[in-house]
């Protein structure tokens, strides 16, 4: 097995490879003290530690230090023979992508600058059955003028959802689907700038939506569910958020297991991203979202916000949608989602703080004000 890499921290950074030999890992120790990289200088070099991980067969070498020595002991390694080739040119990239923040997203023409500020994506749910304000809009004058109000109160893109896909769900007709959705496009298409995300995992439904106006694709099942939806957004030059799920929204909930949390949602993300860049989808236009809640317990999801910055390796910008979820009730122990309004903006605050550049929200006006506060206290350290 060659070298798996994950890459994580605060501060200092620390890089995972999982799969080098002991003499491999021998190699690694000595570049660590080389003058190069630090050693005998203040910050202190780069560490190196191993472990054994349950029932995982493959050890794991664990290397610690700041951007500047990780990024200095690259070129040393390139030079080595003894290295597993292609190491030293994966470990630069994964550092590119983990420190990089200027993404621009283009949405057919639409441009998102997510190295400006963080961006908010309004929730409108035309559903009757939606988790949290399934009925408040599924009436299409009330839909309207409720995506202004959000418009107003600082959404950067609304986001539209004709199915809801809460835990239990059961399907929705192609039909239904788009009977609620492209109307409420074809009209809002002409009287916002903001680029319009439709909430659809149907790729028929996704052309439609796109053809009435829409820009993004914001797919639940990361490309998953309808074989051709990667080669729709590409053919409609959209953009598109690449979410993961396990199982679907009728079972994910029914006891989801995972040997490694993060680690497999980053591989399923990361396969998902090479089905859109192969089907002809540009990066500037790929998202990527953890799908908190979807097919997570409670532990998962706190681990998932713990760690978003992982996921910053895979070298797209992070869409992050907490909003009003059974989690932050579960903590707070409040049943009623419009009531969990400031466990979401905790969570919103944490998610920026670790890297989200879009976060997805009920509360437009609210959570503006909660991502304006921490994109300063972030920028201010940066």
């Amino acid at each position: 097995m060659g070298p798996a890499l994950r890459i994580s921290g605060h501060g200092a950074l620390a890089i995972t490879l999982k799969g080098l030999a002991a003499g491999e890992t021998a190699v690694l120790a000595t570049y660590i003290r080389t003058p190069q990289i630090g050693a005998g200088l203040q910050p202190a070099p780069i560490s190196l530690s191993c472990r054994e991980r349950s029932g995982d067969p493959v050890n794991e070498t664990i290397l610690t230090g700041t951007p500047d020595q990780l990024k200095r002991l690259s070129p040393l390694l390139a030079r080595e023979p003894r290295i597993p080739a292609g190491l030293a040119q994966t470990i630069e990239s994964l550092l590119d992508n983990y420190l990089r923040s200027d993404y621009k997203i283009d949405c057919r023409g639409k441009l998102l600058d997510l190295g400006s500020r963080t961006h908010i994506m309004g929730i409108l749910n035309v559903t009757p059955d939606s988790f949290s304000d399934g009925g408040l809009y599924a009436d299409p004058a009330r839909a309207l003028e409720y995506a202004r109000e959000m418009v107003s109160q600082g959404a950067d893109i609304i986001d539209i959802g004709g199915e809801s896909t809460r835990p239990g769900a059961a399907p929705l007709t192609e039909a239904e689907e788009l009977r609620r959705v492209v109307p409420i496009i074809e009209r809002l298409s002409t009287e916002i700038a903001a680029p319009i995300s439709v909430d659809t995992y149907k790729s028929s439904v996704a052309k439609k939506a796109l053809d009435a106006g829409a820009s993004i694709v914001n797919d639940i099942s990361g490309l998953r569910f309808s074989p051709d939806m990667a080669q729709v957004v590409a053919d409609s030059a959209a953009a598109v958020v690449i979410m993961h799920i396990k199982g679907t929204p009728r079972d994910m909930q029914v006891n989801p297991v995972y040997g490694d949390v993060i680690g497999e949602i980053m591989e399923y993300l990361d396969e998902s991203a090479a089905i859109a860049l192969k089907a002809g989808v540009g990066r500037n236009r790929i998202m990527i979202d953890p799908g908190i809640g979807f097919g997570k317990t409670l532990e998962h999801n706190l681990a998932i916000l713990d760690r978003l910055d992982e996921f910053r390796a895979l070298g797209f910008p992070i869409v992050l949608g907490t909003s009003r979820k059974r989690f932050i009730g579960t903590v707070l122990d409040i049943a009623e989602p419009r009531d969990r309004v400031e466990g979401s903006a905790a969570t919103v605050a944490l998610g920026i703080q670790r890297g989200a550049r879009i976060v997805r929200v009920h509360d437009v006006g609210h959570m503006t004000k909660v991502a304006r506060m921490t994109d300063a206290v972030v920028k201010q350290k940066q």
